[in-house]
């Protein structure tokens, strides 16, 4: 069974469809029944059948018009899964971000595979001073003499490879830096960012409070979607960075909010 797309695109196959709609909703939590229609080019009545048909397997629930997993507004995905997703978009996002730094600035880095692309980004800059949580962004860094790398205390958090908590947090008050860079598990425009884990966001808000300004990293499958706990109101986010498949109504509301766009093309 397959749906003709009216675009020219080739026809997507029912099996081919649903298992990206299981890892979309894998990768972000909650996504909304529009979304995942414009990620995998079907209508809402389509991937609403499709909805069905997973949650008769037990794969995921039907929710609020979308889909999440069991548990899913606490679920925090791993690292070892996120980084296969989406590598394209994430590195097109870490090319524009890059152009958002100086040299001689001192930014602030949080956690996230796309974060961690854009830190190897960095490499070519002189006198940068870098603040971060992330053994991954400080990783890519170690190896640049030019840089200065410094890493907050705190306690790791195996699946994201991060240091949270309050020593975490505590590391970063009293800070002044010019820019932090930022992701998450979702983006909305109504909430701004946010992730499933308490003590993450903890550190999030800390990372956004030493900056003066905040700049948010997150692909098109992360935008419109909401986590459990939000960690940056959209009113504080200066800058969304994202890519061309983000859903257009969603980057619109965001702008009016005062959000200045970066979208990257893959």
């Amino acid at each position: 069974m397959s749906d003709t797309q009216s675009d020219g695109r080739r026809p997507v196959f029912a099996a081919e469809r649903r298992q990206r709609i299981l890892e979309l909703v894998r990768a972000n939590g909650a996504v909304s029944l529009r979304e995942l229609a414009q990620a995998v080019h079907s209508s809402e009545v389509t991937v609403r059948r499709d909805l069905r048909a997973l949650e008769s397997e037990g794969l995921l629930n039907r929710h609020h018009g979308g889909a999440t997993l069991p548990g899913e507004l606490s679920r925090e995905a791993g690292y070892a899964h996120k980084v296969s997703l989406e590598s394209a978009e994430k590195a097109a996002i870490a090319d524009l971000a890059g152009a958002l730094v100086e040299d001689g600035d001192a930014i602030v880095i949080g956690p996230g595979t796309t974060t961690q692309e854009f830190a190897r980004r960095l490499t070519r800059h002189a006198e940068l001073a870098v603040v971060t949580n992330s053994l991954l962004v400080a990783q890519v860094l170690a190896g640049s003499p030019r840089i200065e790398v410094m890493l907050t205390g705190g306690t790791l958090r195996g699946p994201i490879l991060a240091l949270v908590g309050s020593a975490a947090e505590q590391s970063l008050a009293g800070l002044r830096v010019r820019r932090a860079f930022i992701s998450g598990n979702g983006l909305s425009a109504e909430r701004g960012l946010s992730t499933p884990n308490m003590q993450v966001a903890g550190v999030d808000r800390a990372l956004a409070a030493a900056a003066e300004e905040v700049v948010v990293l997150a692909d098109h499958t992360k935008v419109g979607v909401d986590t459990m706990v939000q960690t940056v109101p959209p009113d504080r986010i200066d800058h969304l960075v994202t890519d061309d498949a983000a859903p257009r109504e969603v980057l619109d509301d965001l702008s009016a909010r005062g959000v200045r766009l970066h979208i990257a093309q893959f």
